[in-house]
């Protein structure tokens, strides 16, 4: 590994000797062939072809269904620093679900001014439908990915919340699966922390929210857009492995406030809906009227508490780029305690002050939509060139409430498989969060490797891939 290291790196120290967690894994890697891991890789990609793991890519001139890359060297996190990890994830959903029912109830945290009126009532992702509405068991966001970064040995950051429609928790699921069938040698060698029972606690989890806690055997639906979505493989994936339905909106109806699935034989009713469509296309009677992908009459029945929706409608301002930077007041207000995960400082360029500093060093600083995914819309100023600054700078400046910027990160770097070798690439974590009865963090979670020398856009959709997570177990 020779690149220059301005950044943490995962499995050496200073001297370049493997830290703790990758000791095993160091020598494992010196004991093997020059071509075994591209060996490997292509066995890799045979399986995930067989199984049809793809993505679409939106806009592409050719095929839309990719391959995420999968790299065959795992992640290792060791058993204190998930520990502390998941301590701070536990306490950040539950803030932000409690901060959840607080806007659509009380609001006492505008009341309390800790946070601008503005900046929840009149954001897009602010549903008035909801107001008044208490879902089951006071959960919104029942499934929640929280994106993390590392920077050196002890700081973590959270870089987003994602709390409508997390993706990626398949690629966690066959990551793991692949490499047990390719390395069982390796697995032998460490305790690594099991994630295959996380179909098993999503369903368990959407149970415990069903609206009538007396019913036995709740029915359970996962609700796709259909087919060209490009999460479309997870959403069979989940409903397969949970042993529920997979539907489309054409599939269910309501009748009499309540929700009904069609079958060959009679109507179905159905109790909880794992959403993978978005708020506006849910219903074309509330939200959007030209939606064909969602239900008519189903968020009445959601309102009459005959139907739970998980997510909740409404939960993406938590996960709202101009809530972030007061996601640490909202773990204060809500829990008294001081957050233990930080938020990347990030300038509001809808305030005039952050705006000028983001102007004058958008050479050095990320850009990004306050609404914006899967890394469009946005500018890394240090690997963009004075053209793209210059015209992302026009685009800031006619809509500045559309954009908060965040300082370059040293993402800390894992040891990748590449053409040349084994190299120190650019990651962040997902890890998934199940919120129902319990809260429940799936150990790990999605690696996302950013695999271009130097780069740290970890993204699938601009040309990154993942690798499976090992949290080792004492």
């Amino acid at each position: 590994m020779s690149e220059e290291r301005s950044f943490f790196n995962e499995m050496l120290d200073e001297e370049g000797n493997p830290r703790a967690p990758y000791a095993m894994m160091a020598d494992w890697l010196d004991s093997k062939p020059p071509n075994y891991l591209k060996r490997k890789s292509r066995e890799a990609e045979t399986i995930f072809r067989r199984l049809g793991i793809t993505f679409a890519v939106y806009g592409a001139q050719k095929a839309t269904e990719r391959l995420i890359p999968f790299d065959p060297i795992p992640r290792v996190i060791s058993a204190a620093e998930w520990r502390r990890l998941s301590a701070g994830i536990d306490q950040r959903v539950r803030a932000l679900n409690a901060f959840l029912h607080d806007i659509y109830h009380r609001q006492e945290i505008i009341r309390a001014g800790r946070i601008p009126a503005e900046l929840i009532l009149q954001n897009e992702a602010f549903l008035p439908e909801m107001v008044g509405f208490t879902p089951a068991r006071k959960v919104y966001a029942h499934i929640i990915g929280t994106d993390l970064v590392r920077v050196s040995e002890d700081e973590f950051y959270v870089l987003e919340d994602n709390t409508r429609t997390p993706s990626g928790v398949s690629y966690m699921l066959e990551n793991r699966e692949t490499m047990m069938r390719l390395f069982p040698d390796l697995f032998q060698r460490h305790r690594v922390a099991d994630v295959e029972q996380y179909p098993e606690h999503l369903r368990a989890t959407l149970e415990s929210v069903g609206p009538d806690q007396s019913k036995s055997d709740q029915t359970i639906v996962v609700l796709t857009p259909g087919i060209y979505n490009s999460a479309y493989f997870e959403h069979a994936f989940l409903a397969d492995s949970m042993g529920v339905e997979l539907v489309e909106g054409r599939d269910l109806f309501v009748d009499n406030g309540r929700v009904y699935m069609r079958t060959t034989r009679a109507p179905r009713p159905v109790d909880v809906i794992y959403r993978r469509i978005d708020d506006a296309f849910l219903d074309p009677l509330t939200f959007n009227p030209d939606s064909f992908l969602g239900v008519p009459g189903l968020f009445d029945a959601y309102r009459a508490g005959n139907v739970t929706i998980c997510n909740a409608p409404g939960t993406g301002i938590a996960d709202d780029k101009a809530i972030y930077a007061y996601v640490p007041e909202i773990i204060e207000f809500y829990t008294g305690q001081k957050p233990i995960l930080n938020n990347v400082p990030t300038w509001h360029c809808s305030r005039s002050d952050d705006l000028a500093y983001v102007l004058d060093n958008l050479q050095d600083i990320v850009v990004k939509e306050v609404h914006g995914s899967g890394g469009y819309g946005m500018l890394i100023g240090p690997t963009a060139s004075k053209r793209e600054i210059s015209e992302f700078r026009k685009i800031l400046i006619s809509n500045p409430s559309n954009y908060i910027a965040q300082p370059t990160l040293a993402l800390s770097a894992c040891p990748t498989h590449v053409s040349s070798g084994v190299a120190p690439r650019h990651v962040d974590l997902r890890p998934y969060v199940l919120i129902g009865d319990q809260v429940r963090i799936t150990p790990g979670g999605l690696t996302r490797v950013a695999l271009k020398k130097g780069s740290l856009v970890v993204n699938s959709s601009q040309g990154g891939g993942t690798k499976d997570t090992w949290v080792l177990e004492d």
